[in-house]
């Protein structure tokens, strides 16, 4: 055999090798799994080796026993009971954690970030009641009465608020659903992986090119019914969530009312910050930052983006009315910007 021959099948060796490797049922590949949660909220599931037998259901049982302990929309779920009866002994692994890092962030954005404006949640129509409001001044300021998470009293059993309290996880869940997901694939062993629910992603590892998973965030400029990226972000081993004034709205006598309240005044936020999107190592985390900075707006975020030592991409509108975006060091190496000047 000459040398050419002898190169030509060494090729072909390598090819029948690759292409066994690749139809092996137990080669590393792609996986995804996506379902639905939280009503009509897709979620998507992708990690890197072989099918998991069970897996989804496993993933699927799981969410099903979150929602049942905190959505506000299921009448026998552990948050709606506490907001019945004021006291509740928890009966499931969900509540505790979520209640720690509300404090933890409610404390952070002084009060910001505050899971017991339930009840003016409900008042502007953004609850279960979808009714449209009819708010004035007097109402706000009697709802202000029974706002403020710091009244909320818990222990590593039971949690109790005063009386005619509501607390509403919405602004969090997400979030902590993409951890509890991701937590799910780490048991079974897991390494690279990324979860994906209604927006908010926690990835680890690599995708099975080995590269860094590549996110991308919406551009808040565009209107209502579209969609368009403003920016590609290549990251491992972070989470995202990004929180806007943008989709979730309504009209109501030619006034927009967006879907951030400001736990402060007891209305909703007025600012030029159209979107903040966060990166930290849980998702539930950067959730709850996503949304008391859209609720403080540009200035304060900025603030405790350098007090907390947060990675964060902030797109505002600037005085003279132009679209501007500030990213923090920690994303910009990672980050590839498709509209909206970098700061």
């Amino acid at each position: 055999m000459n040398k050419k021959r002898l190169i030509i099948f060494g090729i072909g060796l390598a090819t029948a090798f690759a292409l066994v490797s690749y139809f092996r049922s137990d080669a590393p590949r792609l996986i995804h799994i996506t379902g639905q949660t939280m009503g009509t909220i897709v979620y998507n599931v992708k990690f890197v080796g072989q099918e998991i037998e069970g897996l989804d259901k496993e993933i699927s049982d799981n969410l099903v026993a979150f929602n049942q302990s905190l959505s506000t929309y299921i009448p026998s779920s552990e948050i709606s009971t506490l907001n019945r009866t004021g006291s509740f002994k928890f009966q499931s692994d969900f509540f505790l954690p979520v209640l720690e890092k509300s404090r933890e962030i409610y404390k952070n954005t002084n009060g910001t970030f505050d899971p017991s404006i339930g009840p003016l949640v409900q008042a502007w129509g953004f609850g279960p009641n979808k009714s449209l409001p009819e708010v004035d001044s007097s109402m706000v300021d009697s709802l202000m009465s029974i706002v403020g998470f710091d009244k909320v009293q818990f222990d590593n059993e039971i949690v109790s608020m005063p009386p005619n309290f509501q607390i509403d996880f919405s602004a969090i869940a997400k979030g902590y659903a993409v951890d509890v997901v991701s937590e799910v694939l780490e048991s079974r062993g897991i390494a690279n992986y990324l979860v994906e629910i209604g927006g908010e992603v926690r990835c680890r590892g690599v995708n099975n090119e080995d590269k860094a998973w590549s996110l991308g965030i919406e551009d808040p400029t565009v209107s209502q019914g579209e969609r368009a990226l403003m920016a590609i972000v290549r990251l491992k081993d972070r989470s995202l969530a990004t929180s806007g004034n943008y989709r979730n709205y309504y009209e109501k006598d030619g006034k927009l009312f967006a879907h951030i309240i400001d736990p402060r005044t007891g209305y909703t936020a007025k600012h030029n910050l159209l979107s903040a999107s966060v990166f930290a190592s849980d998702c539930m985390t950067a959730d709850a930052y996503a949304t008391a900075f859209m609720v403080i707006g540009f200035e304060y975020s900025m603030e405790l983006i350098f007090a907390f030592d947060l990675d964060a991409i902030l797109i505002y509108q600037s005085e003279d009315g132009e679209i501007e975006s500030f990213v923090t060091a920690g994303i910009r190496p990672f980050l590839e910007m498709n509209n909206a000047g970098g700061n």
